[in-house]
C-alpha cells in the first residue's frame, strides 16, 4: 500500500482476539484487491439468467462468499460502468465480509413475518439492497441517510435494486425517537474512523489518528442513544464498523450493556469462515472481528442484541392520505402486475405505488421524517397517458405486455449515454429499453427517431470505446 500502517494504530490492537502483527501487515503491504458483489434474486429469477449475468462480468467463472446466499468473489474487477446489467440492478458490488450482515439478520429476526426494519447509517445502499432481499414482500424497510447527497445515491441505488416495500429518508438519527418502538429491526452500520478498509482505499490511512478514533466512538455512542427508543421491546439491534479499533467495537457493547436493557445474542459461526469471536472483558458480550489476513474480505466488526422486556402495542392517530380513486388506478391497471395488490398514491403530480405494509404507515412517515422516496414512483397521469417514470420501469411490478425492444451491447450504452441507438423496431410509443431480457429504462419511439428518457443524472459520462 502507498501509507504505511499508522504505528499507533497496530499497537493498539496487541493483544485483541485473532490479532497477528505480522500476517497483519503483510497482507496490507500486498494491497490484494479483492472484487465481490451480490447477486438481485428479485430481478434473477433463473440459474440460466444468473449465468448469463456472471458469465458477462467473468467467463472465467466466480467463487462463493461463504457467508452469503448471493455474494461471489470475481477473479479481477471489470469495468461495471459499461456493463448494462449494473445499470439495470442485476447486482449490487459490495464487500464481502460486510455481506455477513445476513447472517445476522437470519439468526436473530424472524423472516417469515411481517417486520419494520430500519438501515439507519446507509449510504450507498449495500446493507439496504441486501435486506430488502432477506425481508418479506409484506415487510417495510426504512433505508435512512443523513448527509443529503448521499441519501439521493442511496435513492437512486435501491430505485435500481427495484422493490416497492422501501422508504428513503434523510433524517438525523435523533429524529427517530418521534416514531417510539416502531421498528423491530434496526441496523446501525456506523460512521467510524475506516481501518478496516485502509487496504482498501490506503488513501483513509491519511485520515486516522487516535483522536479520530475518539471522536468516532463518542459519535457512535450518540446515534446509538438517539435511535434504540424507536426499537421495539423484544426488537433487534446490529450494530457494526469497519473499524480494528477496540474502541469502537468492543467497548461500544458494553457502554451499550451498561446503559440500556440490552441482550447480546451470540451467532453461529462456520469455522472454516475464519471470522474471529471477541467476548468483552467487562459485559462479557460477544462480537465478531473479520481481519483481511485470515479471510478473503476487509475489515469489519458486528455484534447483535435484543431489547429488553414485553412488546409494546404501537399506538398510532389515524392520519388521512390522498389515494386515487378507482377511476384513475384503473389507467394505470395496464402498466402493472397484479395491479391489486398496491395503492396508488398522489404525492403532488407524481402517481406512488405502495404495498400494503407501506400504504398503511405512509402517512405516519411522512410526517415525522423527511422523505426522499416511497414505493415506486407510477409517473404523472395527464389526461391522455400515463408518463412513466424511471423508478417504474427500474421495478420489479411492471406488466409482462408493456412493450418493449431488446438492444445490443453497444446499443444499450448509447442509449445509457442519453444517446439515440437508432434501432430497427416496429415498436412505437412508449417503451422498455431491454438488455438480456433486464430492463433499463424508457424510450418513445417515433417514425423517425427515439425520444431518451433515461436520467440525465444516471446517464454515463465516459466515451465508448472498444465496441
Amino acid at each position: 500500500m502507498s501509507n504505511p500502517l499508522p504505528s499507533a494504530l497496530v499497537d493498539s490492537l496487541a493483544g485483541l482476539p485473532g490479532f497477528n502483527r505480522a500476517s497483519f501487515e503483510a497482507v496490507h503491504t500486498a494491497a490484494e484487491k479483492i472484487t465481490s458483489l451480490r447477486l438481485n434474486p428479485l430481478k434473477l429469477h433463473t440459474a440460466v439468467q444468473r449465468e448469463a449475468v456472471l458469465q458477462s462480468l467473468s467467463p472465467a467463472g466466480v467463487s462463493k462468499v461463504p457467508w452469503s446466499t448471493e455474494g461471489c468473489y470475481l477473479p479481477e474487477r471489470p469495468s461495471f460502468t459499461f456493463d448494462p446489467f449494473f445499470h439495470a440492478g442485476a447486482y449490487y458490488v459490495q464487500e464481502a465480509s460486510s455481506m455477513f450482515l445476513e447472517q445476522a439478520v437470519r439468526a436473530t429476526v424472524d423472516l417469515s413475518s411481517p417486520l419494520r426494519v430500519l438501515d439507519l447509517c446507509a449510504a450507498p445502499g449495500g446493507k439496504s439492497t441486501l435486506l430488502q432481499s432477506l425481508i418479506s414482500p409484506d415487510s417495510l424497510l426504512v433505508a435512512n441517510e443523513v448527509i443529503k447527497p448521499r441519501a439521493a445515491l442511496l435513492a437512486d441505488n435501491l430505485t435500481r435494486w427495484g422493490a416497492a416495500n422501501v422508504v428513503v429518508s434523510n433524517n438525523d438519527p435523533r429524529d427517530f425517537s418521534r416514531l417510539p418502538g416502531y421498528f423491530d429491526l434496526v441496523v446501525v452500520d456506523a460512521p467510524c474512523s475506516g481501518s478496516g478498509l485502509f487496504r482498501r482505499d490506503p488513501e483513509l490511512v491519511t485520515e486516522w489518528s487516535p483522536e479520530n478514533v475518539l471522536l468516532c466512538s463518542q459519535r457512535q455512542q450518540r446515534i446509538l442513544a438517539d435511535i434504540l427508543p424507536s426499537l421495539k421491546e423484544n426488537g433487534v439491534l446490529i450494530y457494526s464498523t469497519c473499524s480494528f479499533s477496540a474502541a469502537e467495537d468492543e467497548a461500544i457493547l458494553d457502554w451499550l450493556a451498561d446503559h440500556f436493557e440490552l441482550e447480546n445474542i451470540p451467532l453461529a459461526l462456520a469455522e472454516d469462515w475464519n471470522i474471529v469471536t471477541t467476548v468483552t472483558d467487562k459485559r462479557n458480550c460477544t462480537g465478531y472481528r473479520f481481519y483481511p489476513d485470515r479471510l478473503k474480505g476487509e475489515g469489519f466488526f458486528i455484534a447483535c442484541f435484543r431489547k429488553r422486556g414485553e412488546a409494546a402495542v404501537r399506538k398510532q392517530k389515524e392520519q388521512k392520505t390522498l389515494f386515487l380513486a378507482a377511476a384513475e388506478q384503473e389507467r394505470l391497471a395496464a402498466w402493472v402486475n397484479l395491479p391489486e395488490g398496491y395503492r396508488y398514491m398522489l404525492h403532488q403530480e407524481d402517481v406512488l405505488i405502495l404495498p400494503p405494509a407501506l400504504a398503511a404507515d405512509i402517512a405516519l412517515l411522512q410526517q415525522q421524517l423527511y422523505i426522499r422516496k416511497a414505493g415506486v414512483k407510477a409517473g404523472q397521469l395527464s389526461r391522455k397517458e400515463l408518463i412513466p417514470d424511471h423508478q417504474l420501469a427500474a421495478s420489479t411490478l411492471l406488466a409482462d405486455a408493456i412493450p418493449a425492444a431488446d438492444l445490443e451491447l453497444k446499443d444499450a450504452l448509447l442509449y445509457l449515454r442519453k444517446e439515440d441507438p437508432r434501432i430497427d423496431t416496429t415498436v412505437k410509443g412508449w417503451a422498455l429499453m431491454r438488455y438480456g431480457q433486464m430492463n433499463l429504462g424508457w424510450a418513445k419511439l417515433l417514425p423517425n427517431r427515439m425520444n431518451n428518457y433515461y436520467p440525465k443524472e444516471l446517464r454515463i459520462l465516459k466515451e465508448i470505446t472498444g465496441l
